[in-house]
This record gives structure tokens, sequence and C-alpha cells, in this order.
């Protein structure tokens, strides 16, 4: 599959912003503990509260390890991009201002 370099350098801010998301999931264990309260009620009657997680942290992880693994694939590709490719410009715009 081919793409334009701006497809690439897109597709690389669009990974880092997910795996921003997805490490704020990955390192908070508050969505992954279960959490139980017990509650007294009467005398000899208790109420029991329970909160289960909706994700598992392998989810996440499997999921993080995945966006990781393709930022770090898009970036090696710009990178030899950017040591393979050589632009024709003014020598102007590679000189130092110098006072005329």
């Amino acid at each position: 599959m081919d793409i334009k370099l701006a497809e690439a350098l897109l597709r690389r801010k669009e990974l880092a912003e997910k795996l921003n998301i997805l490490r704020h999931f990955k390192d908070n264990h508050a969505f992954y503990e279960v959490r139980g309260q017990r509650v007294k009620v009467t005398e000899g009657l208790e109420d029991i509260n329970v909160n289960y997680p909706k994700l598992e942290a392998s989810q996440v992880t499997a999921e993080f390890d995945y966006v990781a693994k393709q930022l770090r694939l898009v970036d090696a590709l710009i990178q030899q991009a950017n040591w393979t490719t050589v632009l024709s410009v003014d020598p102007m715009v590679m000189e130092a201002y110098s006072k005329a």
C-alpha cells in the first residue's frame, strides 16, 4: 500500500493521541478493581454493594501494545523518508543571517 508522506504524518499524530488516551486507561488501576462495600441495615442484616469493572486490564494492554506498534512502524517510515529524501531549495534558505 502506498501513501503520501502527509498521510503518514497525520496517521502518526492520530496514533499518538490514541496512545495517550489508552495510557490513561492502562495506568489507572481503578478501572479494573472490584470494589465492594458492606452497609449495616439493621441488626443482623447487611446490604452489600459491589462494582465490577467493565474492562479487563488485558483488553486495554493488548490495544495499547497494538497502537504503540503501529506508531513505531509509521514513525520509522517517516524517519526513512526524512533521511532519504532530497529537496531542491534556494540556497538562501540554508544561509545564516548576516548584516549587510
